[in-house]
């Protein structure tokens, strides 16, 4: 293709920047070959003149489109240049904040310096099992790519992480680890992930320090090998480290650290184990303050010490092995504060009792003065002799220092083999994936030995990198036929040569150190001589002798001479090394052993250390000081050349991570920098690779679906290789920038941009055409709208001209007629006035003369009174005096008569006659008096009742009276107030008429103000009126803001309550979720307890002779499912005590359930009882007072009890009699065989009799009752009259009615005799003396008698209520020990406080199983008692019964005929039971469960008949009241179906049919309970049915959770089925063809979204919904069951699919939207035509339709965040930013959402409280509830088909 065609005007280009590396620029005109200037604009605005270079006249690098920015793989970019990679990753790293980028087989990770929430388990979920391309670049997709090609391939893998430092290398290799260890766990219960992961914090702070570029930097390489078994799951790991920086233990720069090992002893130095070590501050130690900055930000070195001594706990390293390491760790830095004196230039000293040379020496158990002596002295050994040389001062200080770098390095090696040792297996490895952590290229001012290896090492790897590379490539183009032609590339093996060939740098350099006289400066003689001027890629700096430049593959270094020879020698004296050997510390010499062994890097040391050499003494062999002799760099060598080998027979992934700034700013990004490191990490050479060949490649069904528009219809044929071929050479002519493949178009750099290009000019094109269409309809649609208005407009006008010239002449009249009425009202004013002062003044006048009136009449009146008192007090004076006399002249006469009168009298007594007289007069009034006494009794009777009535009506009138005398003192005393307040007038009427003078003579003045002052009242009225209307205006508007503010109030209120509602909805549901998720982990726990059984068993149980293996089922049946509530008898408590101590569980999770059950029930029934004791108190104070008012009236009951208890044993006894004649009559007068118990006339008589003393006891009753009302009635007779006293016949009468039978009235009639005749003999006595006080005595004692009882009811009512009130005291403490142990818990960790609360919990209800358990053997023991006293009682009866037989006489029952009995044949009712032998359970169980195939039961016979069958043999059970055999059914039922579903867990009909039957079977238990919350839908037949000796409570709670772990199983085969079929059909399928484009991808291929044979489609998921649903309705599901079941599936298909979403950038455009939202809109229409709209199903897909709207939404504007903001209320606001940065246009009529717009939706969501994590919980499971849903279905209808093989079961 022709530049021309290319570079037009309007074209962007990238132009070289010093600043910015590269600038994009825009063309002004189109270019022309020729042309050496190009105009150019820039983006800030200016012009610019760009001048071609005249000898290459190469051009400016393209812009790829801006559709094409932003993408996954740089690889899927058309134009493959350095500016075009710097800017995808810029855009992607500041503008989407996606830190991972493909390029090719490259992860480019980019270090954020923030912590991002992208490494959580969720994450970690969704990339499991997924291809590399599917998802967004990420850690974890490398990661499972390795993992997945291992199992596949069965090929070892490697994950190469290089960079350099401070770019994330360290974090990346760990996240990979982690997935590792997450995904595939471990091989045995030993946690080995737990042991990988945890090496991480023991290496990073013995080889990780801060830096200049790195608070973490890695300061050596390691490589990690994780080992896996067959399974894939980790057995081990193994760690080989490379060049550790040991001058870093001695020496820092400034702002750098030493390990972080040292300042995690001293910020631990308090800690009491760690006294001994004398440490302090860093600070105070040379080696830790060299740096300045002992002291990182966010770092607490003292929690960080925590977990590292936690890690080497982990991993096996014992305390003392630990205190033994931080001994040695502070015997170095003590070491570095050892100092020396100078004696002279060539020796030195050490002070006396130098302190930090006595603290190492006691540290390290050397001797203080041996120490101290060779530290300032050497030996020195010559041929013949050897001698002690003392050192200088200098010298010293590096011998100490090369001591404590050789004591580091040891230790280091040391914890690397024990770190081995512990990630070390005993099982054998069958692949590993090895994780390479190594530095990447560095070059600094000044470099040294260290960058020389590390760049060294670099290069071996990019020329490995390079090979791969060009591997794949060359096998990509040989499997799609492509024609090969070799690419050139890069290939660094000269600059190899140049280092490690013969007579290179390292071979150079250990023969200079091998020369007695070697220096630095020699050897870079030797290496000028050698190289300089022979070798292109080695140079000499111009100003320096001491120097070398190296050409690498990244760039130019200049390596500085000065200390190589020492860094490589690495020499220290073996004086000193011997010393340490002498330790008493034991540890100490195990650091020095391999010393003398001497064992090379290439060996089996794991930790691949480099060698010290030790300087030999004489006595040495000569072979081992020939291998002390090795040099560091030719250890590095052999390590590196072993590294190598390992990375080649391995398939490598590779992630380069890059730092974006020098400054740890997070998400800045420094373009120099990244492009420095982009080039030395090898990603521009991939790229360029790339670029070398056709880097772009189209499958033919991509390609068509893209570049459909630029075809026409005659061109697409059936054939798409063929369509896309013949369009190809249309558009491209040059044959060459394309090839086509078996399944891929290969296209040239720059071509799929040029497609682009006529694709996007096609369909701007269109666009034109139509927008030109529409805006002419728009602009003819304006005009007739516009015309419209205009005649609107006109008609208006003139309308409201007209209304205003009739609004004038209205107004015209109006003024006319008001100036009327004004003067009219004028004028009468004026005359009111007039005539109200008229009035007033005669009014004034008038009254004047009425009061002068009437006080001369009242003077004249008061007058007349004085006279009249006076002269009636004169009169009655006079009258008294005339009385007083009169009354005393009477008395005088009176007197002097009544002493004659008593002279005659005395005379008369003394004669005999007189007396005589006397006497019989006297007789006559005795005989009155008698006669009258009578009379007054019985009027003392009728007036003794006339009194009571008297009484009571005298009460209630005295009350009345009593009423009326308080109100008429009442009124008195307000009359004597009145009296005294008309006093009181009085004298102020006095006042006012002195005041009335006054007020005359003001009158006058006050008249002429009165004007003034009417005037001014009315003007105040008016005002007044007016205030008053608005005021009523005010109270009105605040009476109706208070009616609002009320309805506000409410609607508040009711949504508080409505909130608050979902509040508690939800945290039931949380508890309900906690329980199900406990039950879900204990059937796990459980699985996971059956598994390792049955390996046990396997390994153990080796076929023995004379062993016989016994039945798993029977053995798992026995120890499964042993409930609390039910215990054996005392005689099974010993066998069960043998059996194997393998049975016993410590806590069975169904125990634990019941007994929290049982908790609540027993806090229920405490709550009703206390309700009890309080309503028995009420009832018992109320009995008292109705006691006091009314008389006694239980002995009619005692005396009923009496006569009940001899009634019945007089009949007992008479029946029993009868029994034995008619036994004995029958036995000698028929025939055995009649006679027999069970012949036919013996069971019709056995019947008659029976029915006869059912009717015996009726009459009994009857009888019992007659003769209680009538000792009532006699207890009731009170002394009164005759009439009275006796016992009322109307209500005898009453009773003899109500009797129908003949029987009855006349054993009524006996009892009523019986008893009549003792009360008429009382009745005869009544009149006689004494008879009152007997009647009186008889009622003392019955009150005595109901006082006695009435007390001991009390006492019994205290004691319970004593009772419950301890049990309530002894509840509040127990709830206070919650509380504070629920204090104690909160204050705890949650792991620890979950473990806490269990344990707590635990404890309790064993406590309380414990208690019951007791009670339980009680009423055991009592049971067995009673059953053998019953047992007795059977066998004394029995004999009883035979002995009377046997004196029966013959002939008693002879005569007596027996009458012929019919008997009549009825139809057999069963009871809806079934009946099975014990022996036969087993096979029960078999047929119906084990064996049972779920579709014929599904099919064939009605739902749910083997939960039908199951519960009516369990009713049969209960019938017998045989609770073993309701125990072992149901414990064999529930283990049954745990076998069922543990063999065939996999298959959906399996577990839908036993979680239908499981439910049915739980909800028969509950109809059939006998509860009444149960029983309200049963018919009355369905009643009868109900379980009479049993309570199967527990038995309930066990099936349900048992039903819950089946439901959380039918969930996870329902997401197995589904989640493969989700992505592909809800997001890869284009369910509406042609909305949406495929965007060129890279190397990565995505998976193709155009549904090919195979994949999964919409309908796919549809089909598979329809099948779950029809086999849950076949199976005959609850309906609720299957709304939560459809609820689950719904957030199943949501949760993944929006997880996938925001892992997919591709996937996050305007078209994706529209496809998502109508493959919802299909799922809502399969809800409708399920009628399951009301499941909650739609509500769990609203996240993902808001997404999808998301996506569609215009986003630009504020009023759009805001608008996002009120709709996205089910998204997380990070799941909202998420799907906003990964919005990727499809076309370039789209445009990307801006960073700005994306602030403005953080800013206005910030206080939104939701959680922060990224993707929805996709394994989480809805809390499942089974509502109760009785069955209609008689019992007694079942029919149980012969198909079940069940024939030895018998319906009852």
């Amino acid at each position: 293709m022709a530049a021309s065609e290319l570079y037009t005007k309007f074209a962007r280009v990238w132009i070289p920047d010093p600043e910015e590396v590269w600038k994009s620029a825009e063309l002004l005109k189109d270019y022309k070959p020729g042309d050496k200037v190009l105009l150019l604009h820039l983006e800030e605005g200016k012009d610019l003149e760009y001048r071609l270079d005249p000898k290459t006249k190469e051009l400016p690098h393209l812009r790829n489109p801006d559709i094409l920015v932003g993408e996954n793989d740089l690889t899927a970019l058309s134009y493959l240049h350095e500016p075009a990679v710097l800017h995808n990753l810029r855009v992607r790293f500041i503008d989407s904040k996606l830190i991972y980028t493909y390029c090719g087989i490259v992860l480019v990770a980019i270090n954020p310096y923030e912590q991002l929430p992208i490494y959580g388990e969720d994450i970690i979920n969704a990339y499991s099992g997924q291809n590399m391309g599917d998802m967004d670049p990420h850690i974890f997709a490398v990661a499972e790519e390795a993992y997945k090609q291992m199992a596949r391939d069965e090929r070892n893998q490697s994950i190469i992480v290089s960079g350099e430092s401070g770019a994330g290398k360290t974090v990346s290799a760990k996240y990979a680890m982690r997935y590792f260890a997450t995904v595939s766990g471990s091989a045995s219960e030993a946690n080995v992930e737990e042991k990988v992961l945890a090496s991480n914090p023991i290496m990073e702070s013995i080889g990780n320090a801060k830096t200049t570029r790195n608070d973490n930097s890695s300061r050596f390489g390691k490589y990690i090998e994780i080992g896996f078994d067959k399974r894939y799951r980790i057995i081990g790991a193994n760690m080989r480290t490379y060049l550790l920086e040991k001058s870093r233990v001695v020496f820092q720069a400034e702002e750098e650290r030493n390990y972080h090992i040292f300042y995690q002893l001293c910020a631990s130095a308090k800690l009491p184990e760690f006294k001994m070590l004398r440490l302090g501050n860093a600070d105070s130690f040379h080696y830790t303050k060299q740096g300045g900055s002992p002291m990182i930000e966010g770092v607490d070195d003292a929690k960080e010490m925590a977990h590292t001594r936690q890690a080497c706990s982990l991993l096996g390293i014992s305390e003392s092995y630990q205190m033994g390491i931080f001994r040695i760790l502070a015997g170095i830095l003590h070491l570095g504060n050892v100092g020396f004196a100078s004696r002279d230039s060539d020796s030195c000293t050490i002070p006396p009792k130098h302190e930090p040379l006595i603290t190492f020496c006691d540290l390290m158990g050397v001797d203080y003065e041996e120490m101290c002596h060779w530290l300032c002295h050497r030996k020195l050994a010559t041929a013949t002799e050897t001698y002690i040389k003392p050192i200088s001062k200098l010298q010293a200080t590096n011998a100490r220092d090369a001591l404590a770098k050789h004591i580091y390095a040891k230790l280091f090696s040391w914890i690397v083999d024990h770190v081995n040792q512990a990630l070390h297996s005993a099982v054998k490895q069958h692949s590993f994936i090895g994780v390479l952590d190594i530095y990447g290229f560095e070059t600094f001012e000044i470099n040294s030995f260290e960058q020389f290896c590390i760049n060294y090492a670099n290069e071996k790897l990019q020329q490995q990198f390079n090979m791969h590379v060009f591997k794949l490539e060359q096998e990509e183009y040989m499997k799609e036929q492509i024609p090969w032609t070799l690419i050139d590339f890069y290939d660094n093996q000269p600059c190899i040569n140049l280092i490690e060939s013969k007579l290179g740098i390292l071979d150079l350099l250990d023969e200079e150190c091998k020369m007695p006289k070697g220096t630095d400066d020699t050897w870079a003689q030797k290496l000028y001589n050698t190289h300089l001027n022979k070798c292109a890629l080695f140079e000499k700096p111009r100003m320096s002798n001491k120097a070398f430049i190296i050409k690498h593959f990244a760039d130019k270094v200049e390596y500085q001479c000065e200390g190589f020879l020492e860094k490589n020698k690495d020499t220290v004296f073996e004086e000193q090394i011997n010393v340490l050997k002498s330790s008493k510390f034991k540890m100490l010499p195990e650091l020095f052993q391999d010393d003398e062994k001497a064992i090379s890097p290439t060996s089996a040391t794991s930790s691949g250390r480099t060698r010290v050499p030790v300087k030999p003494t004489k006595s040495r062999p000569g072979q081992m000081a020939k291998e002390h002799k090795k040099t560091v760099g030719h250890q590095f060598r052999n390590s590196l050349h072993l590294l190598m080998e390992t990375l080649n027979a391995t398939t490598p992934h590779y992630v380069r991570c890059i730092k974006p700034n020098d400054f740890k700013f997070p998400f800045t990004f420094d373009e120099k920098r990244a492009v420095q490191q982009l080039r030395a990490c090898g990603v521009l050479e991939t790229i360029r690779i790339s670029a070398a060949g056709f880097p772009s490649r189209w499958t033919y069904q991509e390609f068509f679906s893209r570049y459909r528009v630029l075809m026409k219809q005659k061109d697409v044929l059936g054939d798409r290789k063929q369509t896309c071929k013949n369009v190809l050479e249309k558009l491209i002519l040059d044959k060459d920038k394309y090839q086509f493949g078996k399944t891929k178009i290969f296209f040239r750099a720059g071509q799929v941009a040029y497609l682009e290009k006529l694709r996007a000019d096609k369909l701007r094109a269109a666009c034109i055409r139509i927008q030109k269409t529409i805006r002419g309809w728009l602009l003819r649609k304006k005009y007739l709208c516009m015309q419209r208005a205009a005649i609107t407009v006109q008609r208006y006008v003139r309308g409201y001209q007209a209304r205003c010239y009739a609004k004038f002449l209205r107004r015209t009249k109006a003024a006319t007629t008001i100036q009327k009425y004004w003067r009219m009202y004028v004028v009468r004013r004026k005359y009111k006035i007039r005539r109200a002062a008229t009035i007033v003044l005669q009014s004034y006048l008038r009254g004047y003369l009425a009061r002068n009136r009437y006080r001369k009449i009242l003077r004249e009146h008061k007058a007349v009174i004085i006279q009249k008192r006076v002269r009636g007090w004169l009169a009655r004076t006079h009258y008294k005096r005339t009385m007083q006399a009169i009354i005393y002249l009477q008395c005088c006469f009176r007197r002097m008569m009544a002493k004659r009168e008593l002279k005659k009298l005395k005379i008369e007594a003394r004669s005999v006659e007189r007396y005589k007289k006397l006497h019989i007069g006297m007789e006559n009034k005795i005989m009155q008096l008698q006669r009258k006494v009578d009379e007054q009794n019985k009027d003392y009777k009728c007036l003794m009742e006339k009194l009571t009535n008297l009484e009571g009506v005298y009460n209630s009138e005295t009350e009345k009276l009593r009423n009326d005398v308080e109100r008429l003192q009442l009124s008195e005393e307000e009359a004597k107030v009145a009296t005294g307040r008309v006093l009181s007038l009085q004298e102020e009427i006095a006042k006012l008429r002195k005041d009335l003078e006054q007020t005359r003579s003001e009158k006058k003045s006050i008249e002429e103000r009165a004007d003034k002052y009417k005037q001014e009242t009315e003007q105040l009225v008016s005002t007044l009126k007016e205030e008053n209307t608005l005021l009523k205006q005010e109270k009105e508007t605040l009476n109706h803001l208070i009616v609002e503010q009320a309805k506000e109030m409410t609607e508040t209120m009711e949504r508080k309550l409505v909130e608050e509602t979902k509040q508690l909805e939800l945290d039931l549901n949380d508890e309900r979720l906690r329980y199900q998720n406990l039950l879900n982990e204990f059937s796990r726990l459980e699985e996971r307890y059956d598994d390792l059984k049955e390996e046990m068993t396997l390994m153990l149980n080796v076929p023995k002779p004379g062993h016989k293996r016994t039945d798993s089922t029977h053995s798992s049946n026995e120890s499964e499912y042993t409930f609390s509530s039910e215990f054996a008898e005392t005689e099974d408590i010993a066998p069960r005590t043998e059996e194997p101590s393998e049975k016993k569980v410590p806590l069975d999770m169904s125990l634990f359930l019941k007994l929290q059950k049982r908790v609540t029930e027993l806090e229920q029934e405490k709550q009703i009882m206390q309700d009890e004791l309080d309503r028995k108190e009420e009832q018992m104070f109320r009995s008292k007072a109705k006691e006091e008012e009314r008389p006694p009236i239980r002995g009619a009951e005692l005396e009923y009890e009496s006569l009940k208890r001899q009634e019945l044993e007089s009949e007992n006894k008479k029946l029993k009699n009868e029994l034995n004649e008619l036994r004995k009559a029958l036995s000698e007068k028929s025939a055995p065989e009649v006679t027999a118990p069970g012949a036919p006339a013996y069971r019709v008589l056995m019947e008659q009799l029976t029915s006869v003393s059912e009717e015996l006891d009726v009459r009994k009753e009857e009888v019992l009752i007659l003769r209680s009302q009538l000792v009532s009635q006699k207890e009731a007779i009170q002394p009164k009259d005759d009439k009275n006293t006796m016992t009322d016949s109307t209500i005898l009468l009453e009773d003899v009615q109500k009797m129908k039978d003949k029987g009855e009235i006349a054993q009524a009639y006996i009892g009523l005799k019986e008893t009549n005749r003792s009360s008429t003999m009382d009745y005869q006595e009544l009149n006689e003396d004494g008879e009152l006080w007997l009647v009186y005595e008889g009622l003392k004692q019955a009150n005595r008698l109901l006082e006695s009882q009435l007390q001991s009811q009390k006492r019994s009512h205290e004691n319970e209520a004593e009772a419950l009130r301890g049990e309530i005291q002894s509840l509040k403490e127990e709830n206070n020990r919650q509380q504070q142990l629920l204090a104690q818990n909160l204050q705890l960790p949650p792991e620890a406080r979950i473990e806490a609360s269990l344990q707590h919990e635990i404890t309790r209800l064993t406590n309380e199983n414990l208690d019951l358990m007791e009670q339980l053997e009680k009423q055991d023991k009592t049971v067995r008692k009673l059953k053998k006293q019953l047992k007795v009682f059977a066998k004394k009866i029995g004999e009883l019964e035979v002995g009377q037989m046997e004196n029966i006489s013959p002939g008693q029952i002879i005569d007596e005929p027996i009458r012929p009995v019919n008997i009549p044949r009825k139809e057999k009712d069963f009871q809806g039971m079934l009946e099975y032998k014990r022996e036969d359970e087993q096979k029960l169980v078999k047929n119906l469960i084990l064996e049972l195939k779920p579709r014929g039961v599904a099919v064939n016979l009605i739902p749910g008949l083997p939960a039908y069958i199951l519960f009516m043999c369990v009713r049969h059970a209960d019938y017998l009241n045989d609770d073993q055999k309701v125990r072992s059914l149901l414990t064999s039922t529930i283990n049954s179906i745990k076998k069922v579903l543990k063999k065939r867990g996999d298959d959906f009909e399996t577990v839908s049919f036993w979680l239908s039957n499981t439910c049915r079977f739980l909800h028969c238990l509950k109809q059939y309970s006998g509860e009444e919350g149960f029983m309200k839908h049963n018919t009355s037949r369905q009643n009868e049915h109900c379980l009479t000796n049993f309570d199967l409570a527990e038995y309930r709670q066990v099936l349900s959770d048992l039903a819950i772990q089946i439901y959380q199983q039918l969930v996870r085969v329902l997401e197995n089925i589904l989640q493969p079929m989700i992505v592909s059909g809800m997001l890869e399928h284009e369910t509406i063809q042609g909305v949406s484009g495929v965007k060129p991808t890279g190397l990565r291929k995505r998976t193709s979204s155009i549904a090919d044979e195979g994949t999964y489609t919409l309908d796919s998921i549809l089909r598979q919904l329809n099948s779950f649903h029809s086999v849950m309705c076949q199976h005959g599901m609850d309906p609720e069951l299957i709304k939560q079941v459809v609820k689950q599936m719904f957030y199943i298909v949501g949760a993944i699919t929006l997880n996938n979403l925001l892992l997919r950038k591709d996937m996050c455009s305007w078209s994706k939207g529209m496809q998502i939202r109508y493959n919802v809109s299909q799922l809502e229409e399969w809800l409708r035509d399920k009628n399951l709209m009301n499941s909650g199903a739609k509500e769990t897909l609203e996240p993902l339709i808001q997404a999808a709207q998301l996506l569609q939404v215009k986003k630009k504007t504020d009023d759009d965040a805001e608008a996002i903001c009120s709709m996205c209320n089910a998204l997380t606001t990070a799941q909202i930013v998420k799907v906003l940065n990964l919005y990727t246009p499809v076309n370039e009529f789209e445009e990307r959402v801006s960073v700005s717009f994306i602030r403005t939706i953080q800013m206005r969501l910030r206080d939104r409280k939701d959680s922060p994590q990224l993707l929805m919980d996709a394994k989480h499971i809805f809390p499942v509830t089974f509502p109760f849903n009785p069955s209609s279905l008689a019992l007694e209808t079942i029919q149980i088909p012969a198909s079940l093989g069940l024939g030895f079961i018998a319906r009852v």
